[in-house]
């Protein structure tokens, strides 16, 4: 189908959970007063357990939507993932009979780790007769999606996006496509990441653990990033679909800023998703140099999901 109309979406609504805090209340309050401190992962080890300093996330308000017996079975990253939806939708003040045509697409750099690993160890101990059905169908990578729109009711088409750490800007991709292709009216996006143990143990063995209880950026001389998870959603729809939302979303694209150049408006403001990595950390303050810049990393860690966190942060400025 040929693209219609204006290439501009609009976020109607944002739903946030993280290290942060819960809702678009605690994200505001985190923007303009300060960073949470974070929390503490155990893990075993070779050389015995150790803790290091975490970002993780509480999805306990996930109740105030979904009844406890209908989650009984769900895994924590269906759980934030679901989480996220219900706050965007609630922001947007969608109605349930307006969930028909909508899309849902899901960004993920590792998906539901915890679930799929546990499902591994299930079939290791007790063979592939005995495996656990339920850690199987809930560590495919999709499952998160399915859940939202089976509970939603939301009859479009669903997808979950997972190519590391561009998965968020690729996504944003095939949403901009299925609005301006006429395929759905919105698009309920988000970006899901887990801290499984799992995880925490990969980040260890290939980092060591966390150098720092808050982050720093651009400091490249020292490793600051702190491992995180969360959930990050926005609710999309097309220019004449829309109602009161935060801004516009006017394109979105991939790509090597040092080939082929990132044009900026002259007094735009530049969100850079530096996360106290330093090899990641040496790109970005090349662009920081001569531009407006924010970090907002420090508030919610560092993540493969953490570009959605920044899009939900620049829409709550702009408004």
């Amino acid at each position: 189908q040929g693209v219609r109309g204006t290439d501009r979406i609009v976020i109607e609504g944002v739903g946030t959970v993280g290290g942060f805090g819960c809702g678009i209340s605690d994200l505001s309050r985190a923007l303009t007063g300060g960073v949470a401190p974070p929390g503490t992962l155990d893990l075993s080890t070779g050389s015995g357990p150790i803790g290091f300093p975490v970002f993780l996330a509480d999805t306990s308000r996930l109740k105030e939507f979904v009844p406890a017996r209908t989650l009984r079975r769900t895994d924590h990253f269906s759980r934030l993932a679901l989480l996220g939806s219900y706050l965007a939708l609630a922001d947007a003040g969608l109605a349930e009979t307006e969930h028909r045509r909508l899309g849902v697409i899901i960004a993920s750099g590792y998906g539901a780790t915890g679930a799929t690993y546990a499902f591994l160890k299930s079939f290791i101990n007790d063979g592939d007769i005995c495996a656990s059905p339920t850690c199987f169908a809930s560590s495919v990578h999709n499952s998160a999606a399915a859940h939202i729109s089976i509970l939603l009711g939301a009859t479009g088409p669903s997808l979950t996006v997972s190519q590391f750490d561009l998965s968020v800007p690729s996504a944003l991709t095939s949403v901009r496509q299925w609005l301006l292709e006429g395929r759905v009216d919105r698009v309920l996006f988000g970006a899901v990441e887990e801290l499984s143990e799992l995880i925490g143990y990969a980040w260890y063995r290939q980092r060591g653990a966390p150098q720092s209880v808050s982050m720093t950026p651009l400091w490249t001389e020292k490793e600051t990033a702190i491992p995180a998870e969360g959930a990050a959603f926005l609710l999309f729809s097309r220019t004449e679909e829309a109602r009161a939302g935060y801004c516009t979303l006017e394109t979105a694209i991939t790509g090597s800023h040092a080939n082929a150049g990132f044009p900026l408006p002259g007094a735009g403001l530049l969100l850079l998703g530096a996360d106290g990595r330093r090899e990641t950390g040496r790109r970005y303050a090349v662009l920081a140099e001569n531009a407006r810049i924010a970090c907002y990393s420090p508030l919610y860690g560092s993540m493969a999901a953490g570009p959605a966190f920044d899009l939900a942060a620049a829409a709550l400025i702009l408004k």
